[in-house]
């Protein structure tokens, strides 16, 4: 009887764990061009992301759709206009992100050139490697 308690308690925290992810994230599919140097173009890597349920390419699948889940398209907004941003260089990297991010289409280009491009990098931390300059 323990066991069937312990059992049901499990599935019912892995049941609350999924939801929103799988919500959240139905209509999702991505293709991320990750490029390590935006000087060297023709070394790329290409994943593909889908979610509900998490799958692709994409070496961080589950974790991907969670934060997508979570920030919805909004996690690839632009930087407001005529906001201030730190000149600080934070690596070569560069990231082109399209498809769509619940039901809505995205087309994103991610690089690491001042503090509010980092900022937008780091927003979706399993999406893409972690930057840094060379």
């Amino acid at each position: 009887m323990r066991s069937l308690v312990l059992a049901a308690g499990l599935l019912g925290c892995l049941a609350a764990l999924a939801v929103p992810a799988a919500r959240g994230a139905t209509g999702t599919s991505l293709t991320i061009t990750y490029f390590a140097d935006s000087d060297r173009r023709g070394e790329k890597v290409r994943w593909t992301l889908s979610c509900a349920p998490a799958r692709g390419n994409h070496p961080r699948p589950v974790a991907t759709c969670r934060e997508l889940g979570r920030l919805g398209w909004q996690a690839f907004r632009p930087v407001p206009e005529k906001t201030a941003c730190t000149d600080i260089f934070g690596g070569p990297q560069l990231a082109i992100v399209t498809g769509r991010v619940g039901g809505r289409r995205v087309w994103v280009r991610l690089t690491r050139t001042d503090g509010c491009q980092i900022e937008r990098w780091d927003r979706v931390p399993s999406l893409l490697p972690p930057g840094g300059a060379r």
